[in-house]
C-alpha cells in the first residue's frame, strides 16, 4: 500500500479519530444519563428557604386531540406558588375557549389569558408571549410549549435545580408513549440521537439547550433586554442560553425529560420538524455542515471501515456490520435508560423505527442544505449566517416588498418596558383568574378584563 498518496494515509487516520471520539459521546450519554435522569432530589423546603415561586408562559396556537389534557397537567401540578400565563395571537383561536374552560374549571388557579400577542421581531413565539412575559411577576420564568404534558413534580425538580449558580435549567425532549409507527420514531428519535447529543453536551458544558421546556431567572433575561431582544431569532432558546452563559452564568438540564405529547403525530410532519431544525444548526453553527453527516452511523460507519482496511487490513466488511451492531445496542441502552421503564413498542418495531431513522437521517439533511428556507405554521422565514431572521413574502405581495427587514433586538430593558407601556393602550383582551393557587389571597368575585398589546 506504500504506493498510496500521503495524504490518504492522513484522511484514513482523521477518520479513526472522529470514530473514536464519536464513541466516547455514546459512553458519556449512557452513564451520565444513568447517572443525571430520573434521580429524585432529597432536597424539601424549609421556613427560612421556600419554593419560589414561578410564572409559567404557555404560547398556544390551534388545538389538537391532547392539548386539553395537557395543559390541564399544568393546573394540578404539585408546587405550592406560580401563574399560569397563556398566550394566543389570534382572537379567533379555539384554543381561547378551551383556557377560559379550564380557567372555569380551576378557579384556585392564578392563570390569565392573554390574547393578541406584540410585534417585537419575527420571532412568532416571541411576539405571542411577550405580553404574557412583561405581565409575569414572580423572580422565576418557564417558557413551556403547547404540547408539553407535565408529571405533578416537574417544576419541583426543575426549581431544585436551579443552584445560585445556575440562570437556566432545561428539560431534554423526549416524548409519551403513544400507539403508531409515527411515535415509535419520535421515541427513537428523540431517545438515542437527540438524547445522545443532549446528555454529552451537557455533561460536557456545550449549550444545547431547546427552549420547548425551561426555567429561568427573570432577571438575567430582563437584563439581556427581555424576551423582546431575541425577536429577531427563530432559534430563541440558542441565543438566549448563549448569552446567559456568557453573562458568567450556568445552566443545566434537570432529572426529568420534557414529555412531548402532541395529538397530531405522523411521519411527515415530523420529518418537516427535523429539516427545520436542521437549517436552524446550519444557520447558527456552520460547521454542522461537515461534522452532523460524519456523525451518522451508516455514513461514519463506512468511513471508519475503509480507514480500518487502509491503516490496520482489517475487513472492512466485517468492520461495518461490527460498528452497526454495536452502535445500534448503545441506542437501546440509551432509550431504555431515558424511558426509564417498559418500551410501549416491541423491539421489532424498534428494529425497523431504528434503521427508518438512519437511513432517513442524511437524506433530511442534505434536503435542508438545499433549501433553506423555513416554513413555520403558514409562514416562511430564511436565516442569514449567525441565525438573524426575516420572513418571506406570501406569493401576492409586491416585488418592492419582496423581504420583510429583521427587526433587531432591543438593547436595554428600559426601551423593552417602554414600549410594553405604549403598548397597553391598544384593545387586546386578557381573562384571568387568583386565587389558591398563587398562595395568597380570596378567591375574586368576578374576572377581570385587562389591556394588553
Amino acid at each position: 500500500m506504500s504506493h498510496l498518496p500521503l495524504p490518504l494515509y492522513g484522511f484514513a487516520a482523521f477518520f479513526m479519530i472522529f470514530w473514536f471520539g464519536t464513541w466516547c459521546v455514546h459512553l458519556i450519554a449512557i452513564c451520565y444519563g444513568k447517572y443525571k435522569l430520573h434521580k429524585k432530589s432529597c432536597k424539601l423546603p424549609t421556613e427560612s428557604s421556600p419554593l419560589p415561586g414561578v410564572s409559567i408562559l404557555k404560547p398556544l396556537m390551534g388545538v389538537d386531540p391532547n392539548l386539553q389534557h395537557n395543559l390541564e397537567t399544568f393546573f394540578t401540578m404539585d408546587y405550592p406558588l406560580y401563574e399560569l400565563l397563556f398566550c394566543v395571537e389570534d382572537k379567533h383561536d379555539p384554543a381561547i375557549k378551551l383556557v377560559e374552560q379550564l380557567l372555569d374549571k380551576y378557579p384556585l388557579i392564578d392563570a390569565q389569558l392573554f390574547v393578541g400577542g406584540s410585534d417585537v421581531g419575527v420571532n412568532p413565539k416571541i411576539n405571542n408571549i411577550h405580553p404574557g412575559y412583561m405581565a409575569a411577576k414572580y423572580d422565576f420564568l418557564m417558557i413551556s410549549d403547547s404540547g408539553i404534558k407535565m408529571k405533578n413534580d416537574t417544576l419541583l425538580d426543575m426549581v431544585q435545580n436551579m443552584s445560585e449558580q445556575h440562570a437556566l435549567v432545561h428539560q431534554m425532549p423526549f416524548t409519551c408513549d403513544r400507539d403508531g409507527f409515527a411515535a415509535t420514531f419520535e421515541k427513537v428519535f428523540f431517545g438515542t440521537v437527540q438524547s445522545r447529543i443532549y446528555l454529552s453536551a451537557d455533561a460536557l458544558g456545550i449549550n444545547c439547550h431547546t427552549g420547548m421546556s425551561c426555567l429561568l431567572r427573570k432577571a438575567v433575561i430582563d437584563q439581556l433586554g427581555g424576551l423582546r431582544a431575541f425577536g429577531c431569532y427563530l432559534a430563541e432558546d440558542f441565543f438566549i442560553a448563549k448569552r446567559v452563559t456568557e453573562l458568567g452564568w450556568k445552566m443545566r438540564i434537570s432529572n426529568q425529560p420534557a414529555l412531548q405529547n402532541s395529538g397530531l403525530c405522523d411521519i411527515g410532519s415530523f420529518q418537516a420538524r427535523l429539516i427545520r431544525w436542521a437549517k436552524l444548526r446550519v444557520a447558527m453553527v456552520p460547521t454542522t455542515i461537515l461534522l452532523e453527516p460524519l456523525s451518522e452511523c451508516l455514513v461514519l460507519g463506512a468511513l471508519a471501515a475503509c480507514s480500518a482496511s487502509l491503516l490496520f487490513a482489517w475487513d472492512p466488511l466485517v468492520f461495518y456490520l461490527v460498528h452497526i451492531l454495536c452502535w445500534f445496542l448503545s441506542d437501546w441502552l440509551l432509550l431504555s435508560i431515558v424511558q426509564h421503564g417498559s418500551m410501549p413498542f416491541h423491539k421489532f418495531e424498534f428494529v425497523i423505527g431504528w434503521f427508518f431513522r438512519e437511513l432517513s437521517g442524511p437524506y433530511l439533511f442534505l434536503h435542508a442544505l438545499w433549501n433553506p428556507a423555513i416554513r413555520w405554521r403558514t409562514r416562511t422565514f430564511k436565516l442569514h449566517w449567525g441565525g438573524v431572521a426575516y420572513e418571506l413574502p406570501l406569493n401576492n405581495t409586491p416585488a418592492s416588498e419582496s423581504l420583510i427587514a429583521p427587526l433587531q433586538p432591543a438593547p436595554t430593558l428600559l426601551t423593552a418596558t417602554t414600549a410594553a407601556a405604549a403598548a397597553a393602550t391598544t384593545t387586546t383582551t386578557t381573562t384571568s383568574t387568583t386565587g389558591a393557587g398563587a398562595g395568597t389571597g380570596p378567591l375574586p368575585t368576578a374576572k377581570h378584563r385587562l389591556l394588553v398589546s
